[in-house]
């Protein structure tokens, strides 16, 4: 995704360090991503396809995204060969998980 017009004034990750991020997010589910569904309106849960450390790079961007973007609440399970991606946020941040939900199904469909 190249537009980042979507990223929330509240990120506090610098300005010329989010199209990085956005591009590790964009690697991860392009290569990873094998199911998307919004089982609530602030909730999105993704599953990505496991294998020798994604589990741990999961985590660590998981980490860093909290660290720069609060309002997300990210939850991560692992099973055999699958990791369970839970993004949820408040009401206020609603747009922010449909653009994330939109972007991931465009990557998804890629």
């Amino acid at each position: 995704m190249s537009d980042l017009a979507w990223v929330p004034r509240s990120c506090t990750l610098p300005t010329e360090e989010r199209p990085l991020r956005v591009a590790e997010w964009d690697a991860l589910f392009s290569e990873r991503l094998t199911s998307s569904s919004r089982p609530e309106p602030l909730r999105l849960r993704l599953g990505l396809a496991g294998g020798p450390g994604i589990e741990e790079r999961v985590r660590d961007l998981v980490e860093r995204e909290s660290g720069c973007c609060s309002f997300f609440t990210f939850t991560t399970t692992s099973a055999e060969d699958l990791i369970g991606l839970d993004i949820a946020v408040d009401p206020a941040h609603e747009g922010i998980l449909d653009a994330l939900a939109a972007w991931t199904a465009a990557g998804w469909q890629r």
